[in-house]
């Protein structure tokens, strides 16, 4: 009996040492988990009960359990080796049968499949086309291809306008003085205006009124204007000497301009004119200037500031000159028809901001006549003119072939008005060139957006246009179309929103997000959805076992997702080498999700679990289990002594 005894004890040592050993071994295996080896002593016991005085029947192994404890975590260079740190083991398809493992060494194979190193390919939940990630279970694959060019069809600007900018665009109207009486040459020293009544209506709504004097000069009368809100208004005086009529017989002809003399010299009408313009150009008279017209000689007379020319005349009585003005019935200044005297008013241009209109009041028309005024833009925007913008930004986008192009966005504040306040206008143009739908023919127009915003400086949704670029023809180098897809122009069914499946290269700008605070021009965000083509550099596997493809253009793609299994008793799992285990009735079934979720631990790329085994503790038991040995071989030496005695008698 005591043989028995030792045998079992032997044969229990020698399994420890087994299974201590085989820790050892794998001390630096990764993904392996230690075993231990656990005993139960023996005792004879039949069927109604053991005996009182049982000595025992020696030592029997009752399991050999794997400790699931958590590896130490280890980096390496590899982006696809995973480390699971939690609950979880990798799933691994070896030919089709599933197996279980947390060794996280992974490659890829010549076929693109996600492997370990014995090429069992890992399994995971795979993504479609646009990186969406499913919930069906199958091989991962690494796309090894490159990633085809994607068109713009959106941008996105995040920007502030700075709300304090000036308006650089002027918009308007003028109104000319077209009355009967403007600028009509008038015997005596008076310019003949009547009084008139001008009613002025503001932007506002709010209303004024001009009167303006009988007699009263251009000038004057533009000042009455002028000192208005919302318009400025200019005058300036034009009359002639004609050359045909001037006579200078006696040689001591004396003509007066507005209360100064001069005496022209010279042989002929031309000297004598031309003498006469020298000397009112050197004299007193404040904004007069005269200059020969070279088509007919005539002496032409200018004041810029809309007062009166008076002319004055003494001399031979076969002196004379002609004086004219706008209308082309001169008067005649000589002594033969007691003349010596004739006046010219000067005419008078009125400049209305937006919003602001000019009613007549009065019953006649002497000064002004047509109230209708003319629209005029001062300052127009013009992309190469800086001075024409505030601001202006830039971003690459794409056609469908890849190639690059570069889109501009030019900012130009609007006049403030009550209709329209806190308005912008955004112009758009793609490589310098103009892309808004032809107006008329074929030629593009200027895309040009009007932004509102509120008084919050947020963007006024409802008043901004809707911004959709439809004109854009992707053209080379050269300026011909370079074979990408070609615009859908509004009125051929260009329409918001954009569809990536319709093949034109129509894309949208969301201006939703501008602001218009009281801070200098930024630009927050500028961003869009095209790309070119691009080359695969790298994958990156995130802690929810993510797989993401890098690629030379900055794209980044999913390709699938690492998915883990945990089971309910995962000590009931059956090793089947290589660091992998299978599925059995102890172990229930597998519990498969993404990593993160549930039960399951989480990811680390570029690392791996190391081995669970602790050295030191494996040499000690090492060291146990060979006294356990050793004494059990002694009990086997000391019996058979007893037995030789025994013999020997």
């Amino acid at each position: 009996m005591t043989f028995n005894v030792a045998l079992s004890g032997l044969r229990a040592s020698a399994t420890e040492l087994e299974v201590t050993g085989n820790n050892i071994a794998n001390a630096s295996t990764v993904g392996f988990k230690l075993s231990r080896a656990e005993f139960g002593d023996v005792y004879a016991n039949s069927f109604f009960g053991g005996g009182a005085t049982s000595t025992g029947d020696g030592v029997s192994v009752q399991n050999i359990r794997q400790l699931f404890s958590q590896g130490n975590v280890s980096f390496t260079d590899n982006s696809l080796d995973l480390a699971i740190t939690g609950n979880g083991m990798f799933v691994l398809s070896d030919q089709g049968e599933a197996k279980y493992s947390r060794a996280g060494q992974f490659g890829v194979d010549k076929d693109g499949f996600m492997v370990n190193n014995t090429g069992m390919r890992v399994q995971g939940f795979q993504a479609d086309s646009t990186g969406t990630v499913s919930g069906v279970l199958g091989d991962l694959v690494v796309e090894a291809s490159d990633l085809p060019p994607a068109r713009t069809t959106n941008v996105e600007a995040v920007l502030n306008l700075d709300s304090s900018e000036e308006t650089l665009t002027q918009s308007g109207s003028t109104v000319d003085s077209d009355g009967v009486s403007i600028g009509v040459v008038q015997a005596g020293t008076g310019n003949g205006y009547l009084t008139q009544t001008v009613d002025v209506t503001f932007a506002d709504g709010s209303t004024s009124q001009v009167v303006t004097a009988a007699g009263s000069s251009a000038g004057a009368i533009a000042s009455q204007f002028s000192v208005l809100d919302g318009i400025d208004a200019s005058a300036s005086t034009t009359a002639s000497i004609l050359a045909g009529s001037f006579s200078n017989a006696s040689g001591t002809m004396n003509i007066t301009l507005n209360g100064i003399n001069f005496q022209p010299s010279g042989t002929t009408v031309t000297q004598q004119l031309a003498d006469l313009g020298t000397k009112i150009n050197a004299s007193s008279l404040v904004g007069v200037t005269a200059v020969i017209v070279p088509a007919t000689g005539d002496l032409r007379i200018i004041q810029d500031q809309g007062a009166d020319l008076v002319f004055g005349f003494a001399g031979g009585a076969a002196d004379a000159f002609d004086v004219e003005g706008s209308d082309v019935v001169p008067v005649s200044l000589t002594l033969n028809a007691g003349q010596t005297q004739a006046a010219v008013g000067g005419a008078i241009n009125i400049v209305m901001d937006d919003g602001v209109s000019l009613a007549n009041a009065s019953a006649t028309t002497p000064i002004i006549a047509g109230f209708t005024g003319a629209p005029f833009i001062n300052n127009q925007f013009l992309p190469s003119d800086p001075g024409t913008y505030n601001h202006a930004t830039s971003t690459t986008i794409y056609d469908s072939l890849g190639n690059s192009h570069v889109l501009t966005k030019y900012f130009v504040k609007q006049q403030t008005s009550a209709s329209q306040p806190n308005t912008w206008q955004m112009h758009v143009l793609i490589d310098n060139q103009d892309v808004g739908d032809p107006l008329i023919g074929t030629a593009p127009s200027r895309a040009t957006y009007n932004l509102v915003f509120n008084p919050d400086g947020t963007t006024n949704t409802a008043l901004t246009d809707k911004v959709l670029i439809s004109n854009w023809d992707p053209i080379d180098d050269a300026g011909n179309p370079n074979g990408a897809y070609r615009p859908q122009n509004v009125v051929d069914g260009g329409v918001l929103p954009i569809d990536p499946a319709n093949p034109n290269s129509n894309f949208e700008i969301d201006v939703t997000s501008l602001t218009q605070y009281g801070s200098p021009f930024a630009v927050n965000d500028l961003s869009q959805n095209g790309f070119t083509t691009g080359r695969l550099v790298g994958l990156d596997v995130d802690p929810s076992g993510v797989i993401l493809s890098r690629f030379s253009n900055g794209e980044s793609l999913v390709l699938g997702q690492v998915a883990l299994a945990n089971f309910n008793d995962v000590e009931g799992l059956s090793p089947d080498g290589s660091s992998t285990w299978v599925q059995t009735f102890a172990s229930g079934d597998p519990i498969v999700g993404a990593p993160g979720t549930a039960s399951l631990g989480v990811l680390t790329s570029s690392a791996v679990e190391q081995s669970n085994v602790d050295l030191s503790n494996e040499l000690v038991n090492l060291i146990v289990a060979q006294r356990n040995y050793q004494a059990n071989s002694k009990t086997i030496e000391t019996a058979d002594t007893i037995q030789q005695t025994i013999l020997n008698i």
